[in-house]
């Protein structure tokens, strides 16, 4: 057993720790630690990352304390939304969010209300005041460990496209999330594709 098992640690974590551990032996079978991961953590899961538009600007301008405020806020009217379309929040770091979802339709309409629900509130609000969200979603086999994180191609994509690349009220997706939604969305292909993902999209 690892020391790291003093602080606190899950059962998953623990195991994909000692795995990674015996990944790392001289003359270790990676192929074979590899099926043993995905087999123990490899789950489909749609991922959505969000992201606060001009945050990192504005405090620069109005504080940090004028921008807590801001993330309470968005996190007041935005979990209740992810709760009605049965996301699982996984991670709150500083204005971003971590959500996943099994059901990738249902993450799009999650994704639409909370950026209805942001222009709402808007609407009578000073600019300074306003939450403006940006969102990124990316969909397939990932690693999911209990319920701290995950990790995959799908999630360092959605995670670029909701932080970096999205501009406020936009939702922005990846190709597999794009192919499996496409029967009853429509999308438009954008310029800047994020590394992990071989096509992004804007949702219309």
């Amino acid at each position: 057993m690892t020391f790291a098992r003093n602080v606190g640690l899950s059962a998953s974590e623990d195991r994909l720790e000692m795995l990674i551990a015996e990944r790392l032996r001289p003359n270790a079978d990676k192929a074979r630690i590899d099926a043993r991961i995905w087999d123990l953590f490899g789950e489909e899961w749609a991922v959505m990352f969000t992201d606060l538009s001009g945050f990192s600007s504005g405090v620069a301008s109005f504080g940090i304390i004028h921008f807590l405020q801001i993330i309470y806020e968005s996190q007041r009217l935005l979990i209740p939304c992810i709760d009605q379309h049965d996301g699982i929040l996984l991670k709150l770091e500083g204005d971003s969010m971590l959500v996943i979802f099994r059901n990738v339709a249902k993450a799009i309409d999650c994704a639409r209300a909370m950026q209805k629900t942001c222009q709402d509130y808007s609407a009578t609000r000073e600019a300074t005041e306003q939450v403006r969200l940006c969102v990124g979603l990316g969909f397939g086999r990932v690693l999911r460990i209990g319920d701290r994180d995950v990790f995959g191609s799908e999630v360092n994509a959605a995670a670029k496209l909701g932080e970096d690349i999205a501009k406020a009220g936009d939702i922005l997706v990846t190709e597999a999330v794009r192919d499996a939604t496409a029967a009853t969305h429509a999308f438009a292909p954008i310029d800047q594709v994020p590394p992990g993902a071989s096509a992004a999209f804007r949702l219309l």
